[in-house]
């Protein structure tokens, strides 16, 4: 049984977060709080494996309490995050202090039973998920990884032209944020476009590519529907829509759209990676990171059919191995890398 431990100064919440967990036959409640100073006596006394923590509690916020929680015993931790853009800023921090997952606040009584699967779902991902020990959180900074470029001076580019050439395309989910921003970072600029599908609701997408794009090398941009993709440039699909690639001409555009979900999710890997194979089809490099189900890896193998180069990210380096162990054995992956050398590879790949 997953005991999971929930931390929510609204009564409303803690009932309906108590009421998904004890509806699923693998979870229960092995307390609640309506502060930090009352949850880290229930940790002492009844050990969770999973924690649901509001951010806005008090006494302590749920930043303050995140952080000393990964720094002296960390625990895998699902935010309840607002739908606002501080609300979106504060979810990105907690994701970087160690925060697993999150799930976006019900606004309306109607969204709680809508929300409910999602939960659990992400109680469970959490609690198989892999904890690195982080003693001190850094703050937001540009990884020196093996490209020999500068990201406050970059070296001269040429103007971006139209891409005719490789194209990149990633996937990801659970402890996909802190992923794509190691592998993003570390990448210089002039690298191919990207094209990115991280599971994601509405309304966090553009704060994450602003972050993104603030500490970056290569420009990162949410996508917008029509606009062609440009070499030096990241698009990262809009929450809760889909991303494709389609190729104009001799070079390539991008399509938003709203279709159904696919494998349960809006964005998809799996609509990314199918467009991508079409339109690329050799000149493709498709990446798979982190993540919990199956989403991609049937996409993964059309385009390893197709000629392009398929990497997934390994075991243990994922905080969730599931979609790249999905892919993996469909036979659908051509490398297995950890996460830490994933941008060289993908330097060396494109010619960047």
């Amino acid at each position: 049984m997953i005991k999971v431990l929930i931390v929510d100064d609204s009564a409303l919440m803690r009932a309906f977060l108590a009421r998904v967990v004890g509806a699923q036959p693998d979870m229960e409640v092995a307390a609640m709080a309506a502060d930090p100073l009352v949850a880290i006596e229930q940790i002492r006394l009844r050990p969770p494996d999973v924690i649901t923590l509001d951010v806005e509690m008090p006494r302590m916020n749920g930043l303050d309490f995140l952080r000393k929680l990964m720094s002296v015993r960390p625990l895998p931790v699902v935010m309840i995050s607002s739908l606002t853009r501080d609300g979106a800023q504060t979810t990105l921090r907690a994701l970087e202090l160690g925060a697993v997952d999150f799930v976006q606040k019900p606004s309306e009584l109607a969204q709680f039973e809508a929300a409910a699967a999602e939960i659990a779902d992400k109680i469970r991902a959490a609690s198989i998920a892999r904890l690195p020990r982080r003693t001190a959180p850094a703050a937001p900074a540009v990884v020196q990884a093996a490209p020999s470029w500068s990201a406050a001076a970059p070296p001269p580019v040429q103007p971006r032209a139209f891409a005719a050439g490789r194209v990149i395309a990633i996937g990801a989910s659970t402890g996909g944020v802190e992923a794509l921003r190691e592998v993003l970072c570390a990448l210089p600029p002039g690298m191919p476009p990207i094209v990115i599908a991280q599971h994601m609701p509405a309304g966090y997408t553009e704060t994450f590519a602003r972050r993104l794009d603030s500490i970056c090398g290569i420009e990162v941009r949410q996508a917008e529907d029509g606009e062609p993709a440009l070499r030096g440039v990241a698009y990262l699909a809009p929450g809760g829509r889909h991303l494709a690639l389609v190729r104009r001409g001799a070079a390539y555009a991008l399509r938003v759209h709203d279709d159904a979900p696919v494998n349960r999710h809006r964005p998809s890997v799996d609509t990314l990676f199918r467009a991508v194979a079409t339109a690329a089809r050799d000149r493709a490099i498709a990446v798979m990171l982190t993540g919990m189900g199956a989403d991609g890896a049937e996409a993964m193998l059309q385009l390893s059919a197709g000629g392009a180069y398929t990497l997934a990210q390994d075991e243990a380096s994922c905080v969730v191995y599931g979609m790249p162990r999905q892919a993996i054995a469909l036979g659908a992956v051509r490398e297995v890398l950890p996460l830490a050398h994933i941008a060289r590879r993908l330097v060396e790949l494109s010619g960047a």
